[in-house]
């Protein structure tokens, strides 16, 4: 090979190996460097800060990449604005338990726990004052939050050997077009939103007034026909 052929080749491998060296991606993350703009980068860091999480691990000319979070309260203010409007609404201030009752709608299609909680009602206080089937309503929540009782609304309305009208571990069908069932189920959704306060508010237990509780349990109030106990 003569020197003019070889001084050619060297130079034809030196421009190959500049070539090769400029479009490599970066080593550490796979990203073309020379495809990355920094005012886009930039712009990232004021795009929904609170949901982006800092350090990815993405390196930009070799130094972590970092974006900003928003502080914690900054977070909670757009979290709890919304709540805190809500309760201020008119519409959810009521002047007295039968208004709350009223603006609970029609009875038609309860869910499960409200069924079984208006069943409760329908049953041991179809009779009684609205605070007393408030009450009874309020008895059977006390129970499932206990951890004494089954955890949960129907759990607790059927477990056996405690509410006389169960029968093989079911509420009884009821007739849902009249007036009691539908008065039930508005005060078993008041109960279930917690927007009236029981006068038995701490009561795990309630019976007539002809029958003597046990001795180890204190009456929180009497409605009605029934007195209530803890």
């Amino acid at each position: 090979m003569t020197l003019f052929s070889r001084v050619a080749t060297v130079a034809a491998m030196t421009l190959s190996l500049a070539g090769l060296v400029a479009t490599t991606p970066g080593w550490a993350n796979g990203i073309d460097q020379s495809l990355i703009a920094t005012p886009a980068l930039a712009t990232l860091n004021t795009l929904a800060p609170h949901v982006v999480p800092a350090n990815q691990g993405v390196l930009v000319d070799g130094q972590p990449l970092t974006v900003e979070t928003a502080s914690p309260a900054a977070a909670a203010d757009q979290v709890i604005a919304p709540a805190v409007a809500l309760q201020g609404d008119d519409d959810d201030d009521f002047g007295t338990l039968a208004e709350a009752v009223a603006a609970q709608g029609d009875a038609n299609s309860p869910d499960q726990a409200t069924r079984c909680l208006a069943g409760a009602i329908y049953f041991e206080a179809k009779g009684e004052p609205l605070s007393g089937q408030l009450a009874v309503a309020q008895v059977i929540l006390n129970r499932a939050k206990s951890g004494r009782f089954p955890p949960d609304v129907c759990g607790v309305v059927t477990q056996r050997g405690q509410f006389g009208f169960v029968r093989g571990g079911r509420i009884p069908s009821i007739n849902e077009n009249g007036t009691p069932w539908h008065t039930a189920v508005a005060v078993a959704r008041v109960a279930l939103a917690d927007v009236w306060d029981s006068p038995a508010e701490e009561a795990l237990y309630f019976n007539t007034n002809d029958r003597r509780p046990a001795s180890n349990i204190r009456r929180i109030a009497a409605i009605g026909n029934h007195v209530f106990y803890r």
